[in-house]
């Protein structure tokens, strides 16, 4: 009885998963509507603005979902999807700005985060050193999702305290969980 022969690059190479697939064209999708929704949340168009935020965000959910589910994950995906997640929420934070509606230096220290704990990730990386995502990311991304619909949905009056409290709610677990990053980062990378 002869051993099989080993697989060749080229069979391996087809069973690699193909980039052209429904998460990945979910997150294109989000990446490509995000300058269709700053012009929307610019121009005043408060309910359009809301409803195309919530339907990028349930991209954002489903393309993940859908990625894992059927064995669809790719390395386009690794990178697109939280670059289309960060460019989506910079976009909100930095247009309702503009808007005059959200102080400057929420926004500032939300993406200094962001950006910061992404680069902070890659870095380490490149060394070898993989840093999970925290349970606690998860509940940033909901809260802030929470606090930009909630500025974006034209609301009664009285509903601007709570909004601003949601906000403020947000950038707290944004900025324990950037710390909560580092330290767990520094005691698994030691």
């Amino acid at each position: 009885m002869s051993n099989p022969a080993p697989k060749s690059e080229d069979a391996a190479a087809s069973t690699q998963v193909s980039n052209w697939n429904l998460p990945n064209v979910l997150t294109s999708l989000r990446i490509l509507f995000i300058p269709v929704f700053a012009w929307l949340v610019l121009a005043g168009h408060q309910w359009w603005a809301f409803g195309l935020f919530v339907a990028l965000m349930i991209t954002d959910k489903l393309d993940g979902d859908i990625a894992r589910a059927r064995g669809l994950v790719t390395n386009f995906g690794k990178i697109a999807d939280p670059i289309a997640d960060k460019a989506l929420m910079a976009t909100a934070f930095i247009s309702l700005n503009l808007l005059g509606v959200l102080p400057w230096w929420i926004t500032f220290l939300i993406l200094f985060r962001e950006f910061g704990i992404t680069i902070w990730r890659m870095v380490l990386l490149r060394q070898g050193k993989v840093v999970p995502a925290s349970k606690g990311g998860k509940l940033k991304t909901v809260l802030q999702s929470l606090a930009v619909a909630m500025y974006l949905c034209p609301l009664p009056e009285w509903m601007n305290v709570p909004t601003y409290v949601v906000m403020l709610l947000a950038l707290a677990v944004t900025l324990v969980t950037g710390v909560q990053y580092l330290i767990d980062g520094k005691k698994q990378n030691q």
